[in-house]
């Protein structure tokens, strides 16, 4: 459950804010009546969220917020007396928002959410960023679905002459789970050897992967399955084999050995393969492209890679985390922290080249960064700044009512004009929606709705 530290020294005030956020079981409350009780009950139980009055019996909220701000609080300041200058000096001092009372709750509630959730994820980052994890560990994330496939590599790779099959997009870690399967496996003493299936012609592949025959003096060549002799061989993207090397390959991985282009001995290694596609070979064993035997003996344990707008923000968070460790060690004079809104913006990113492209953002952003305290949305790439809304490189002016206008029709048309649900995201009561529709002359609701 979040946990909110409410300071105000209204009792009553206080009170109903506390009442109001236990209501729904999902808040843990505290309160304090002045500023010293305040800061002393902060440090005392470092809360989520911290609701903060302005003006209090013995010091200020600003006071307050000097006090506690090493420790990177997210703060709702509140007060009877607000100003827009005032509330400007509030969000330069680190406050997340300012609320004059008296207070809607539906607004308070909606602000609330938006800084827990900052608050989850500023924690979580800064606690990623402290562990002391095995900094060459691939399967990142917590939530279920990526502590199942850490599970899975694990079986697999003390399985060692058990066949695997990595399926999943461009850029989602296929080799580097294929080299972590070879690392705890035992043969992790032996060669971990790659080759790409579609970088090379049918001829040239034959050769690479089992070798050709010498002939006029020429010393034979030893291919990739003999190299990797007591090792893993990782054949990527195995959905562009060559048909008339898929037979060969079902042979060896049958354990009947292979023979070198143009030679006549049987060679027998003992060779573990690990293959990956990006493809359905599913589909393509239905368009006859790839032959059904040899799917199905690569398909004696498939682990399904899942794409980063798959995984939670969580596990997209420790993702970020664990990239910018491996890059802080070749960029030791780059920072790697990010802004709440560079953070939220690569969260917030669908990244369609995953892993691949998380990861060479973050190196570009560091590069970027180079000389300033940490990575601001300005060192991001536009298309990621564009997709968050954080991007301000291509202005258009308009009126604070034309954006207000704007946004408000938008709402309401992704909740199918239903008033009350519109009115929540929006941080506004229901009433002052209605005054807005009105206002702005928007399209009223359907009939029967809201």
């Amino acid at each position: 459950m979040a946990s909110i530290l409410i300071v105000d020294d209204e009792v009553a005030i206080a009170a109903a804010f506390a009442m109001f956020f236990r209501h729904d079981g999902q808040h843990v409350v505290y309160e304090a009546h002045t500023g010293g009780d305040g800061v002393d009950a902060y440090w005392r139980l470092r809360p989520d969220l911290v609701l903060l009055d302005v003006r209090l019996p013995d010091m200020t909220g600003f006071d307050v917020l000097a006090k506690i701000r090493t420790d990177d609080p997210v703060v709702i300041m509140i007060t009877a007396y607000g100003d827009v200058p005032m509330a400007v000096d509030a969000l330069h001092q680190g406050a997340e928002n300012f609320l004059t009372k008296p207070v809607d709750l539906s607004h308070l509630a909606a602000a609330a959410d938006r800084a827990l959730e900052k608050s989850h994820l500023r924690r979580m980052s800064r606690y990623l960023s402290e562990k002391r994890d095995d900094a060459s560990r691939v399967i990142v994330g917590s939530s279920p679905l990526m502590r199942e496939l850490a599970e899975q590599v694990q079986v697999l790779a003390h399985s060692d002459r058990t066949t695997g099959l990595l399926i999943g997009e461009r850029g989602s870690g296929k080799g580097r789970v294929a080299e972590l399967i070879h690392q705890q496996s035992p043969r992790s003493g032996g060669p971990f050897v790659e080759v790409n299936c579609a970088a090379l012609t049918a001829e040239s592949l034959d050769i690479e992967l089992f070798g050709e025959e010498g002939s006029g003096g020429k010393p034979a060549k030893r291919g990739l399955f003999e190299i990797a002799d007591s090792g893993t061989l990782f054949l990527d993207e195995i959905g562009d084999l060559a048909p008339q090397l898929q037979p060969k390959l079902l042979r060896a991985l049958e354990g009947r050995g292979f023979r070198r282009h143009g030679g006549t001995v049987e060679i027998v290694p003992n060779t573990r393969v690990i293959a990956a596609t990006s493809r359905d070979l599913g589909e393509e064993v239905a368009a006859g492209r790839f032959r059904e035997d040899l799917f199905y003996r690569l398909s004696v344990m498939p682990l399904r890679l899942p794409p980063l707008r798959e995984r939670t923000r969580e596990d997209v968070l420790e993702l970020i985390v664990q990239v910018q460790r491996d890059l802080a060690s070749t960029l030791s004079d780059a920072p790697a922290t990010l802004s709440d809104e560079a953070l939220d913006a690569v969260l917030r990113y669908g990244w369609p080249g995953n892993i691949r492209e998380l990861r060479n953002t973050l190196e570009r952003a560091m590069l970027l960064a180079r000389g300033a305290g940490r990575i601001e949305s300005r060192h991001l790439a536009r298309e990621i700044t564009a997709a968050s809304g954080a991007d301000v490189s291509h202005h258009t002016p308009r009126t604070l009512s034309d954006v207000e206008k704007a946004h408000i029709d938008r709402t309401l048309k992704a909740h199918h004009f239903n008033r009350t649900h519109a009115a929540r995201e929006l941080g506004i009561a229901r009433a002052t929606l209605i005054k807005k529709i009105r206002e702005y002359e928007l399209a009223e609701r359907p009939r029967g709705r809201g």
